[in-house]
C-alpha cells in the first residue's frame, strides 16, 4: 500500500527537532567545556554549556520551519514523498 506525505507540520517539526538536537549537543559540548577547563578557559567552558545548546536549538529551530514550509510547497505542487507499507500479523510484531 502506498502513501503520501502532502503536508508537514511547520512549527511542530521545528520544535520537535530543535529540542533534540540540542539533547544531542550536550555530550559534545559537555566534552569540549572539559577540554576548555584543562585549557585554561574555564568561564568560556561555562558561557558554552550555557549558550551553546541554546544557539543549537534556535538554528535548529529555523533551518527546520524553512524546510517544511518548502517541503509543504513542492509537496502541493508535485506531490509528496511516498513510502510503501503494509500490514504485519500479531505474531510476527515485535514488542
Amino acid at each position: 500500500m502506498k502513501k503520501q506525505i502532502v503536508n508537514v507540520s511547520v512549527v511542530q517539526s521545528a520544535k520537535v527537532l530543535a529540542v533534540l538536537y540540542m539533547l544531542i549537543s550536550l555530550p559534545v559540548l559537555a566534552v569540549m567545556a572539559v577540554i576548555g577547563v584543562f585549557a585554561g578557559n574555564v568561564g568560556s567552558a561555562i558561557l558554552m554549556l550555557l549558550i551553546a545548546p541554546l544557539i543549537y536549538g534556535l538554528i535548529t529551530f529555523l533551518c527546520t520551519g524553512l524546510l517544511a514550509w518548502l517541503y509543504n510547497l513542492v509537496a502541493r505542487r508535485l506531490g509528496g514523498l511516498e513510502f510503501s507499507t503494509e500490514e504485519l500479523s500479531s505474531t510476527s510484531a515485535k514488542a
